[in-house]
């Protein structure tokens, strides 16, 4: 694809989600979701690979059928209360519509079918957009909608995405999967306490993106997908291998790293709502998302494939030219931890 038809597709892809972010009122948020999904098509299908053009049309089936759910119930908060403004959805059946369509947009269990296996048939670097840049526009109508709806109905969605997030991943040797089932798992922690505490959702949100985007940028940089294939890393870019070992555990919540901390903020504010079931089960759940990620560290550090090539020499091997934004990526990932009440300070 010439480069400025990509600038032109990714221009799109920021106006849709800047225009979700700041409009007030239903129409032109559903415009901006509208626009985010018709940029990020051609960019899904340019490889011209068949899995990428049925990953492409899933991911538009979906998206279609939940911009249209998200149309009606506006239509039917308009024709029912008069409002069209997003922080007027005042009516209960409206609310709980709109509520499932955007989380159908983002993955959401139950409804999160369609994610591992549109993830599964893309590239590295279009499967970073979608697991990161296209959660905002949804998350930030979810983050407005949310205190129109049962609390009950985004409890039990969230605890359903983290047991079915981490569930799903143990069995799975594809990493885009793995990362699939990854990011289920922690919209579950988000949707869990976004009614009680959406400052702490948010920071969720930007710390599940930033340690996402290190996983595949790093991924990227090895050109691995599948877990036999990552037991060549160490020998490829050993500093890069050992510094993602670390980010993935900080993605399972393993103190003393980065994503500790808002597994530790949710499950505090949750026991404050007196909610220490839903707070045992979710951490609980955190110990299937351990799991796997603790597979794919031992696949990258503490195997070796059949013949190693260490000693090949250097011009043959492929070197990351992303350094910057894996350095930054890093250090947001692993050490952030001592600096939680600043940045909770920040958030709020």
């Amino acid at each position: 694809m010439h480069p400025l038809i990509t600038f032109c597709f990714l221009s799109t892809l920021g106006l849709g989600t800047v225009l979700a972010f700041s409009s007030s009122h239903w129409f032109l948020a559903w415009m901006g979701l509208e626009l985010n999904t018709l940029a990020i098509l051609p960019l899904m299908a340019q490889k011209h690979h068949p899995r990428a053009v049925e990953a492409t049309t899933k991911y538009f089936l979906i998206q279609a059928t939940a911009a249209a759910v998200v149309l009606f119930a506006a239509l039917t908060n308009a024709w029912l209360t008069g409002e069209w403004l997003i922080l007027q959805l005042s009516h209960p059946a409206p609310a709980t519509l709109t509520l499932l369509a955007l989380s159908l947009k983002v993955g959401l269990a139950p409804v999160h079918f369609w994610l591992p296996e549109v993830l599964q048939g893309l590239d590295l670097t279009t499967g970073l957009i979608l697991s990161t840049w296209q959660k905002l526009a949804p998350f930030a109508l979810i983050v407005q909608t949310a205190p129109s709806t049962d609390p009950r109905l985004l409890i039990t969605l969230g605890l359903a995405s983290t047991i079915i997030g981490g569930w799903g991943g143990l069995n799975q040797t594809q990493l885009r999967k793995v990362l699939a089932y990854s990011s289920i798992a922690h919209l579950g922690w988000m949707a869990l306490i976004l009614q009680f505490a959406p400052p702490i959702a948010l920071l969720n949100l930007s710390l599940y993106i930033t340690m996402t985007s290190m996983a595949f940028l790093a991924l990227k940089a090895f050109n691995c997908t599948n877990l036999n294939n990552l037991a060549t890393s160490w020998a490829k870019t050993p500093i890069l291998a050992a510094t993602l070992t670390p980010v993935l555990l900080s993605l399972g919540g393993l103190p003393p790293l980065s994503g500790f901390m808002p597994k530790w903020l949710v499950i505090n504010e949750m026991v404050k709502q007196d909610l220490p079931l839903p707070a045992t089960i979710a951490a609980l759940s955190a110990l299937l998302s351990l799991y796997f990620y603790l597979r794919v560290c031992y696949a990258m550090t503490l195997t070796s494939p059949p013949n190693t090539f260490i000693k090949v020499t250097p011009w043959r091997l492929l070197h990351p030219k992303i350094h910057f934004p894996l350095a930054l990526a890093s250090i947001a990932a692993l050490g952030l931890l001592p600096v939680t009440p600043a940045i909770l300070a920040w958030f709020t």
